[in-house]
């Protein structure tokens, strides 16, 4: 975040130090405030691109085997433009290398969940998913495994069958 900050403040010094020099070219003849005006829509032009080339950039970074399955776009009224083009602030991703199987529940699979956020630290959460009953819950406080290795006490929430981390996971080959 502070390198992105030093960033957009050279943008602007860039921008107006442009405008100075067109304007020492042409003799004087543009008008005083045009540099800080130019500096201001440099740095807001720089964040903006920012913006929106944050999740491009950070997807291309994820290493193989990590599967996005669910994408937030973000509006907000104070960046009109984003009403026009919303931009990814947020993303989820699976690990497929990280999948796991039992054979005594072949229908249920463990897998780590990614949250990935702009200006947030990237969370893991432990998920099991059931492919067969198309349903998924968290592996937080409280839920256990049975000697059969099925997961109890678990919250499961029924998913839609075009469900994206149930994809992902159950077409995994385990």
């Amino acid at each position: 975040m502070f390198l992105e900050l030093i960033g957009t403040i050279f943008a602007g010094l860039a921008v107006a130090g442009v405008v100075m020099l067109v304007n020492r070219s042409t003799g004087g003849r543009l008008p005083r405030w045009l540099a800080p005006v130019a500096a201001g829509l440099g740095m807001l032009g720089v964040t903006i691109a920012s913006e929106y080339s944050w999740y491009e950039r950070t997807r291309a970074a994820l290493p193989e085997g990590i599967t996005v399955v669910q994408e937030v776009e973000n509006r907000a009224f104070y960046q009109p433009w984003t009403y026009a083009v919303p931009y990814v602030s947020r993303f989820a991703a699976i690990d497929t290398a990280s999948v796991q199987t039992n054979e005594q529940v072949p229908g249920q699979r463990l897998v780590d969940l990614y949250f990935f956020g702009r200006w947030s630290p990237v969370s893991k959460v432990p998920v099991a998913v059931d492919c067969d009953g198309l349903r998924r819950a968290n592996l937080a406080d409280g839920v256990e495994f049975a000697d059969d290795g099925s997961v109890s006490n678990a919250d499961w929430v029924v998913v839609p069958a075009d469900d994206p981390i149930v994809d992902a996971t159950c077409g995994v080959a385990s």
